[in-house]
């Protein structure tokens, strides 16, 4: 059970916003394999990140990665955002429209196109800023039942650690809750996350729930990472790429019950099929059926599909030519090898976290400008 403000959680558990993942039809299949494997739908699924900017002036892009499908509820939504104003506006906007249950803002995206803007996981070095936003969110929402929720990272570098103060601060200005993802930006996702900053900050941060996210690969990562950190739920990510039953799994393993095998060969075939009917329903067949590529990789890791099926796969243009690939492997009972392997982005470390000039001068500068020109258009 994890309660954020107004929404009861029956499973503490959350899907991370991922750009060009975690549309809707993502989350449907999801909260499909949540539903098949435990009987009910009890996690949060989060939609792709959105910007503040973007969606107060109505971007048709940034409006169409809003779109829920009916079966979504509560509808979760990430904000990117750099400047007070334009949060308070998108905020007041999605309250007015009735456009989400649940603001999450965005405080921990590493990429250097984000950082070097001032945005993600650079900004709660600006203390003032990151308070001033956080502020203009909450008092958006003021008064409605849409929790907001914060996720950050553990700092820039190791030399400028900013996550105990961006807890404290979401918390003070009325955050519902909090997340940490525990890495450095400069570390984006190399190596091992630091479970242990997610102690650190529960035992700052009392009085509303602290989330973990990192390295969730299978259920008993997250069991692992609620034991030893002693966090209320925990977010998924890469996790998840090519493993949507991931959330029912964790859900059984955090209820104590038997977690389901991995699914067969037989059984992901027809998983992929589904999920290329979702995305055939809120895209388009051609356009559902490219993004479907990205996900081929993910879904055939460990199984014996062989190069030509992925090429093959990798080439489709409508869901026919997707179930006449896979339908001869519909029965396969094949099981995957080392089914728990990390997914997504890994890679090394970055040299230098790329920053606006003068950005580390002073953390406390209230009067710091930050451009998101080339960003807002995009959702």
């Amino acid at each position: 059970m994890l309660r954020i403000g107004s929404l009861e959680l029956a499973s503490p558990v959350v899907l991370a916003p991922m750009a060009g993942v975690t549309n809707a039809a993502f989350r449907v299949l999801c909260r499909e394999q949540e539903l098949a494997r435990v009987g009910a739908v009890s996690g949060l699924y989060v939609c792709e990140m959105v910007t503040a900017r973007a969606l107060a002036e109505h971007h048709p892009a940034t409006l169409d990665l809003m779109r829920f499908a009916p079966s979504e509820s509560p509808r979760s939504v990430q904000l990117y955002t750099v400047d007070p104003e334009w949060t308070y506006r998108a905020a007041r906007m999605i309250v007015d429209n009735n456009m989400a249950d649940h603001i999450d803002m965005n405080f921990g995206c590493p990429v250097p196109k984000v950082t070097r803007r001032g945005g993600g996981s650079a900004l709660p070095y600006k203390r003032r800023l990151y308070r001033d936003i956080v502020r203009a969110a909450v008092r958006a929402t003021t008064g409605t039942n849409i929790p907001v929720t914060v996720k950050f990272r553990v700092g820039i570098d190791d030399d400028h650690i900013t996550y105990l103060d961006a807890g404290r601060i979401a918390e003070d200005e009325g955050a519902a809750a909090v997340t940490l993802h525990g890495r450095t930006a400069a570390e984006r996702y190399s190596g091992r996350a630091h479970w242990e900053t997610i102690a650190t900050l529960k035992e700052h941060v009392t009085s509303i729930p602290v989330l973990g996210n990192g390295d969730i690969f299978a259920a008993a990562d997250a069991t692992a990472m609620m034991e030893q950190t002693g966090c209320d739920g925990v977010v998924v990510g890469r996790g998840c790429l090519g493993r949507p039953w991931l959330f029912a799994q964790i859900h059984q393993a955090l209820a104590g019950d038997p977690v389901s095998p991995p699914p067969t060969f037989g059984e992901v075939t027809r998983i992929m099929l589904r999920h290329a009917e979702l995305l055939a329903d809120f895209h388009g067949e051609l356009k559902g059926c490219r993004d479907l590529r990205k996900h081929i990789a993910w879904y055939l890791h460990g199984y014996p599909a062989g190069r030509d099926l992925r090429k093959q796969l990798s080439l489709v243009s409508s869901v026919a030519e997707i179930e006449e690939l896979l339908a001869p492997f519909f029965t396969s009972d094949a099981l995957p090898e080392n089914p728990d392997a990390p997914r997504g982005r890994q890679g090394s470390a970055a040299a230098k976290v790329a920053l606006p000039d003068g950005w580390l001068d002073d953390p406390e500068q209230d009067d710091v400008v930050v451009d998101d020109h080339e960003l807002h258009s995009g959702g």
